[in-house]
């Protein structure tokens, strides 16, 4: 059987994956590591971007 494929637009900035955690390289006294919470400022956390409107394409 084909596969189908994806409708929704992946992000090209962050490729889907919106939100990270990065790591501080400090601990929390009960020793977990402090981390931040990043998002795609493409996106805004969507992971999807919706098409440009034509107007926007062609330059008007």
């Amino acid at each position: 059987m084909p596969q189908r494929t994806r409708t929704t637009r992946v992000c090209r900035d962050c490729d889907g994956f919106p939100v990270v955690a990065i790591t501080t390289g400090t601990r929390h006294t009960d020793g977990t590591r402090t981390t931040l919470r990043v998002t795609c400022p493409a996106c805004q956390g969507t992971g999807h971007t919706h098409p440009a409107s034509s107007l926007a394409r062609t330059g008007r």
